[in-house]
């Protein structure tokens, strides 16, 4: 009898002791409520580093909306862009080229015929003057490239190539060249496919310059395209200036973009 009163009053002590033990308070993080920098988790240590190099990924993706101009031989080019649609509308003293969203379409102010294909120009420059941070979308895939050497600096490679069926020109190909202590875009070398839809073995080398800071973000007053040898940059070609370059996180109307009733929609 002892024995059994014994037990039955060493349970109620321990259960008493463990009724008196308090639960651990795990606090959930609310992430929608969270700024989180996902940029390495995403991307390739040195592609990560060099968008670090030219304001970070995190600030470019608070942009919406783009405009810059360049002066060509025809007069001044104005390009203005929805960075989230690529929505875009070009500007020149006889056509208006335009992207809104579904359609390429051109508006000619006279009789003269536009130069160029409207379809492969519409976001090209857009494109070239945007790196690092166009490599960004999605369907990209990055690997190491061989470096390239030019007037005795060696600049680390990233090669860029797309998923089936990305954009207009799958087949593309880039190689983006970064300084290998800033870790700023120098260079970028790359292949056109648009019009034999095949994968092509000669490359093109733009050289980047003269790098000027627009709401944080770092981006080229100057592209300089070079004479190309043996799939290699030898001698400067020309050079292309970026000017009056803004950068808003406000967003374009729509009808910045739509087309006009007296453009036609390129086939």
């Amino acid at each position: 009898m002892k024995q059994l009163l014994y037990t039955l009053f060493l349970g109620l002590m321990l259960f008493s002791c463990k009724s008196e033990v308090k639960k651990e308070t795990i606090s959930e993080t609310d992430y929608s409520k969270e700024t989180l920098d996902v940029t390495t988790s995403i991307y390739p240590e040195n592609i990560s580093k060099v968008f670090e190099a030219h304001g970070g990924l995190d600030n470019w993706n608070q942009m919406q909306s783009l405009a810059f101009t360049m002066t060509k031989p025809t007069g001044k080019e104005v390009t203005t862009v929805h960075l989230k649609s690529r929505e875009s509308v070009i500007t020149t003293p006889n056509h208006t080229l335009g992207f809104d969203g579904k359609d390429v379409w051109l508006d000619s102010k006279n009789k003269e015929e536009y130069q160029g294909n409207p379809k492969f120009y519409y976001n090209l420059m857009f494109y070239f003057h945007t790196m690092p941070f166009v490599l960004a979308d999605n369907g990209i895939n990055y690997e190491v490239a061989k470096p390239l050497s030019f007037e005795g600096v060696e600049y680390p490679g990233i090669k860029i190539s797309y998923d089936n069926g990305v954009g207009a020109s799958s087949d593309d190909e880039y190689v983006l060249y970064y300084n290998p202590t800033t870790f700023k875009m120098e260079w970028l070398a790359y292949t056109v496919t648009f019009n034999s839809k095949a994968k092509s073995e000669q490359w093109s080398f733009i050289k980047y310059s003269n790098w000027h800071t627009i709401e944080g973000i770092v981006l080229p007053e100057t592209l300089t395209w070079y004479l190309v040898e043996a799939n290699l940059p030898v001698k400067k070609r020309n050079d292309l200036q970026f000017t009056n370059v803004t950068l808003s996180k406000q967003s374009l109307a729509a009808s910045t973009f739509a087309k006009p009733e007296t453009a036609v929609v390129v086939e």
